[in-house]
């Protein structure tokens, strides 16, 4: 079975069995609405806390695990739709918690790795060229938006630790580039076309902000929910084929894949 027809068999089964769990459990859209309210919180309770110098240190801590409990929720429940077919309101109060300090721990590699680019590497580059700097910023963004674009799948659906999990995503998008870009190249494009907005964080957990409270605003953020609750889903699906099969188990056993 060569490239083409892979990609064919697994995207076909991919979006069957997406658009089952999606129609199923559409109340995911709304995730977006409350982890936006949840982070407007979060934001007024930094604000208090900068006016207290005492408590400032603590800010960047609690911003960090605050953030982390939110993804974790988001993943969590991913994780039980494509593994259970359902989630619940208990799976909503528990998601919070069971991914919280593996994704603290990738969220401090990624500090830390930052910390050092920008303290240490950034201004010796900067110091010969400006210009140069900038551009060796976008280009390190980048690589990581594409090298690390599989990190939210490998953390809810593969039990490593922190390291390992940025590992494994790692490997996992050397071996499977074209299999796991295509799709989600051409999600992503139709999702720019109809709402404008282009995903650029890792850990995105929603389609964006209400920028807008016009009904043309509206609708556009309701649908652009709606197409990023279904890119999710199938990105968790897409993820599960491919880091369970071979190209030629898939050949093998493609009457599991109709």
């Amino acid at each position: 079975m060569n490239i083409l027809q892979d990609l064919l068999l697994v995207n076909k089964s991919t979006i069957n069995k997406t658009s089952k769990l999606f129609l199923k459990n559409w109340v995911i859209v709304f995730t977006g609405f409350v982890y936006t309210l949840l982070n407007i919180g979060l934001m007024i309770v930094m604000s208090l806390l900068f006016t207290l110098p005492i408590l400032r240190f603590f800010s960047g801590i609690i911003s960090f695990i605050a953030t982390s409990a939110m993804i974790s929720n988001y993943l969590y429940l991913l994780n039980q739709i494509i593994r259970y077919g359902r989630v619940t309101i208990q799976d909503f109060k528990e998601g919070f918690r069971v991914y919280l300090w593996k994704i603290y721990g990738v969220l401090f590699i990624g500090w830390a790795a930052s910390f050092l680019f920008d303290r240490i590497i950034g201004p010796i580059i900067f110091s010969m060229s400006g210009a140069l700097a900038v551009n060796i910023g976008f280009i390190i963004s980048l690589l990581v938006l594409i090298l690390m674009n599989a990190l939210p799948e490998s953390i809810y659906q593969k039990h490593y630790s922190s390291w390992d999990t940025v590992l494994y995503a790692f490997e996992f998008v050397k071996e499977n580039w074209i299999e796991w870009f295509v799709p989600n190249v051409i999600m992503l494009g139709l999702f720019y076309i109809v709402t404008g907005n282009v995903i650029k964080d890792v850990f995105a957990i929603s389609s964006g902000f209400l920028y807008s409270i016009s009904i043309k605003g509206i609708l556009l953020y309701i649908a652009g929910q709606i197409m990023f609750s279904f890119i999710m889903i199938y990105r968790g699906i897409l993820f599960d084929i491919l880091s369970t099969s071979t190209r030629r188990k898939r050949a093998y056993m493609q009457h599991l894949y109709k």
